[in-house]
C-alpha cells in the first residue's frame, strides 16, 4: 500500500487493510509515524483505527521496485507538508501518476488546512508538469482520472502555470 499523504481520509483505514490483506505499508518518512501512531492525530468524530508501523519508505529522489512496477518518487507539499506524488511504471512502459491530493480534475488539493501553502503547491504542480509527461494519466486522491496536459489547459487554478 502506498501512502501520498496523511491526512485521516487517506490513511484511516490502512492499518485494518493491512493488517487483513497482510500486505506492507510505504509512507514518507515524515508520515510513518503518524500511520504508527493514528489515534493519536484523530480529527473530532474520526476514529479510533487500527495503528501500523510502515514497512517501508518512499524517499523523494529514490527509485523504489515493486515486484514489476518501478516507482519514481516525487516530493509534492502543499497541500500537505509530506506529500508525495508516484510516478508507476509497468514492464510495458506504461505510466501513471498517483498525484494524492496535489491536482484534480478541475482542481487542486485545499491550502487552508494546517501545513498548507499555496506557493508551494503551485511550485510542487510546476514540477510534476516539467518532469512528468503531460498525457500520463494522474489518479488523483479525489475524483476522476486526468492527465497533466488536460489541467495545465482548462484548470483554473494553474493559470500561473500555463
Amino acid at each position: 500500500m502506498l501512502v501520498t499523504h496523511a491526512h485521516l481520509d487517506h490513511v484511516g483505514a490502512v492499518g485494518a487493510i493491512a493488517r487483513e490483506a497482510t500486505i506492507p505499508v510505504y509512507t514518507s518518512a515524515g508520515d510513518a509515524s503518524v500511520v504508527a501512531h493514528i489515534n493519536d492525530h484523530l480529527w473530532p468524530g474520526f476514529g479510533p483505527y487500527v495503528e501500523h508501523e510502515p514497512e517501508g519508505r518512499l524517499e523523494p529522489g529514490v527509485p523504489l521496485r515493486l515486484g514489476q512496477i518501478e516507482i519514481e518518487v516525487f516530493a509534492t507539499p502543499g497541500h500537505y507538508p509530506e506529500s508525495v506524488s508516484l510516478l508507476l511504471t509497468g514492464p510495458d512502459g506504461d505510466q501513471l501518476l498517483a498525484s494524492g491530493d496535489v491536482i484534480f480534475a478541475g482542481s487542486v488539493g485545499r491550502t487552508d488546512l494546517d501545513g498548507g501553502d499555496w506557493p508551494t503547491l503551485e511550485q510542487s504542480i510546476a514540477l510534476l508538469i516539467a518532469e512528468v509527461g503531460e498525457d500520463v494519466p494522474v489518479l488523483t486522491g479525489h475524483g476522476p482520472v486526468t492527465t497533466l496536459r488536460h489541467e495545465r489547459a482548462t484548470n483554473p487554478f494553474l493559470g500561473g502555470l500555463r
